[in-house]
């Protein structure tokens, strides 16, 4: 799966009419290019798609998925001020790079910043210093909140929360207080997954509901398989990062231990999950089951959970593995979805094969099991 991502990528641009170009610089005056690559856009599931790709080249000892995150991070940065300078104001998930250039929510910089982040480990120039020290602004001074501190978003409708933001906006915060050393990024990350589990979880159903209406004070309706599988490898990343002396630990894995069992509820008899997780006649899902999978077993790993939730993993991995064709090509997951109250809007969304909304997470899954000592 992950040779067939890098063999299919390429770092140039297309026009409408299928002319590639190595530079945007060089397209017809008046044309806009985008990416040849939906693998080298800079958008949140390219993100978790270096991420993963990361931890396939430590897993595998393949220098190639590597160089295939450095590449992407570098394309963009030598790319997007061409169209940062010619945006036209539209749509900025229709225009290349172009939540780069315009951090209006957490969706623009967190997953991304976080592979920036991981990227300047071992590349320190000073241009990705400089973005990543913008996105822990946003963060810290820009982002919507509501009055308890909790990340809000303005959109639909206004004042939402959003459990799918824990992900995009913890995940770079955990990472951003191990490269820093400052704990005030802990401590927020640490606000937000307790804010987000006073908000959004269930005591009874022992999940997370999409989203929260903050100016109607009451719950969505959909217990969304994704937004629960976002949220806990936010919970995760925080604990793989947090000083074991930090105060708040015991607290938040009492909740990722709350959150697991409570997941593992409603895992199928091949393994996997269910679109709706509570909705036994919604589909099966791939991306949510991925990301299930990779949070207990690393939870496993790590000891946040006991041993035995071990074969979770390992069921979750067999039904999983089962959506991956012999291409590496991908089935079942989930295209982009937006929060409803309207449950026929979750049943219906459509599952493209390849959709880039779950590569990372099964790439996380398939890397973590691999490590897993269960059996």
């Amino acid at each position: 799966m992950a040779d067939a991502i890098v063999d299919s990528t390429t770092y140039q641009f297309v026009d409408r009419h299928g002319n590639t170009y190595a530079s945007p610089a060089e397209g017809p005056t008046g044309e806009r290019l985008v990416p040849a690559s939906p693998y080298t856009d800079w958008r949140y599931w390219n993100g978790v798609l270096n991420i993963a790709m990361l931890r396939a080249e430590e897993a595998l000892d393949e220098p190639a998925y590597g160089r295939f995150v450095t590449g992407n991070i570098a394309f963009a940065f030598d790319h997007y001020a061409h169209f940062e300078q010619r945006y036209d104001g539209s749509s900025k998930w229709d225009y290349p790079f172009a939540q780069r250039f315009l951090t209006e929510e957490l969706d623009d910089c967190g997953a991304m910043g976080s592979s920036v982040l991981e990227v300047y480990r071992s590349d320190p120039q000073g241009r990705y210093k400089t973005y990543i020290d913008q996105c822990a602004q946003f963060m810290l001074e820009k982002q919507y909140r509501l009055g308890d501190g909790t990340f809000v978003r303005r959109f639909p409708p206004p004042w939402t929360v959003w459990t799918d933001d824990l992900y995009m906006s913890v995940s770079f915060l955990s990472r951003m207080g191990e490269l820093s050393g400052n704990r005030r990024y802990f401590d927020e990350g640490t606000q937000q997954v307790i804010a987000f589990h006073k908000h959004l979880f269930d005591q009874e159903k022992g999940l997370m509901v999409h989203c929260y209406y903050a100016e109607a004070d009451r719950p969505g309706v959909a217990f969304w398989g994704r937004a629960n599988g976002w949220a806990l490898l936010a919970q995760v990343d925080l604990l793989d990062r947090l000083p074991q002396d930090h105060p708040k630990r015991d607290t938040l894995l009492k909740l990722l231990q709350r959150h697991i069992t409570g997941v593992a509820r409603y895992q199928g008899p091949d393994g996997l999950w269910h679109q709706l997780l509570d909705k036994t006649d919604s589909f099966f899902e791939t991306s949510c089951s991925a990301m299930f999978t990779y949070a207990v077993a690393r939870s496993v790993s790590r000891g946040y959970i006991e041993t035995r939730y071990g074969s979770i993993a390992w069921r979750g991995w067999e039904g999983v593995q089962s959506k991956i064709r012999s291409d590496g090509q991908v089935e079942g997951v989930c295209a982009g979805t937006g929060v409803s109250d309207d449950l026929v809007h979750y049943y219906r969304r459509p599952t493209p094969l390849n959709d880039i909304h779950g590569l990372g997470a099964v790439l996380l899954a398939g890397t973590e099991v691999l490590q897993l000592n269960y059996r």
